[in-house]
């Protein structure tokens, strides 16, 4: 078995250096890490994590916590793709990730209580933010180290966060639609819980109030982030007797749904209805028509999200921040520009 012991007599330093190199220690030299670091990949060193971590009391692992059950929410590509965000990150700082994978809210909460009490991370990421919450109160009241992708409900000031200006980005989009002369446009969101459903359908009611179009209670729509959602939102419009020429959707994975949906019904994107939607993910682009929609930049969100949480797991003390990731509306084909 090689030791530090071997590294050290290898590269001719002391052990203890070589100790230093394993914690990147600032004081070691930038050559003399190279140098312990090559002989260590050469003799196939691993250093004793567990017990480093002992002794530094870090468990060099952050925990990600999803919104629902993790099978429903990774079929969203939202959620690969804010963690693969969260890994460039964890990997390039030799963290590890625990990932929820509670099915229930009561599952979620009891798998945080057991990350917190037995001191299995140092850190949480909360991939949501939704009022009320349950974990972030209890995050907040143990004083643990988080994270929050999305605006928190309260408590903005001591809580470090990392959105979108997802209320400019909601009104942007729809004055888009209004721009092109749509008057009757619909909102179909996610849960009315969740912050980020909150501040999109606030800025799409705000367009539309600034433009002197009075909104329509019944073209207002709750459903989940998922392509079903989308089928079942499209249903609900179209028994209506008079249809919106126009839909904003806040996430492109119900766009899919709707989209199928309108085709199953004969009808089509953008000639019949025209769509926009949110994120931006891959399937919004090679999808037909391919959809208009606002890139949030997900990967951005996932590496700030981790960076934000080491520096508070590194340092107590790290003041809360506010992190607004910029978003940019991209132009496609699912927009009909009415004459």
């Amino acid at each position: 078995m090689i030791t530090i012991s071997d590294v050290a007599k290898a590269t001719g330093v002391s052990s203890s250096t070589v100790s230093r190199v394993i914690a990147d220690n600032p004081r070691i030299s930038l050559a003399t890490k190279k140098k312990v670091r090559k002989a260590m990949k050469e003799l196939g060193y691993y250093p004793n994590i567990n017990a480093r971590n002992l002794v530094v009391k870090s468990t060099k692992a952050i925990g990600v916590i999803m919104p629902s059950s993790a099978d429903k929410a990774l079929q969203n590509p939202f959620f690969p793709e804010i963690l693969r965000g969260i890994s460039s990150v964890t990997h390039d700082r030799q963290y590890s990730l625990t990932l929820s994978s509670g099915k229930t809210e009561e599952e979620i909460f009891t798998e945080v209580q057991r990350m917190v009490y037995g001191s299995y991370v140092d850190g949480v990421i909360l991939l949501y933010s939704r009022v009320n919450d349950r974990v972030m109160n209890f995050l907040r009241e143990k004083k643990f180290p988080f994270v929050i992708v999305g605006k928190p409900y309260e408590h903005t000031k001591e809580i470090t966060y990392v959105d979108n200006d997802n209320l400019a980005a909601g009104k942007e989009i729809t004055e888009y639609l209004i721009a092109q002369g749509h008057e009757r446009i619909a909102f179909i969101g996610g849960s009315k819980d969740l912050f980020v459903t909150m501040d999109r359908e606030s800025g799409y009611e705000e367009a539309m109030t600034n433009l002197g179009i009075s909104n329509v209670e019944e073209y207002q729509i709750h459903t989940e982030f998922l392509k079903s959602g989308g089928r079942e939102a499209v249903e609900q419009l179209l028994s209506l007797k008079v249809r919106p020429t126009g839909v904003v959707v806040s996430d492109d994975l119900i766009s899919l749904g709707v989209l199928s949906t309108l085709e199953e019904y004969g009808l089509h994107v953008p000639r019949d209805m025209s769509l926009v939607s949110f994120n931006n993910v891959y399937l919004s682009e090679i999808t037909r028509p391919a959809l208009t929609t606002v890139d949030i930049q997900i990967y951005e969100l996932g590496v700030q999200s981790a960076k934000a949480l080491i520096e508070k797991t590194v340092n107590k003390e790290e003041p809360s921040k506010r992190i607004i990731v910029p978003y940019k509306v991209v132009y496609r084909d699912s927009v009909n520009k009415l004459t």
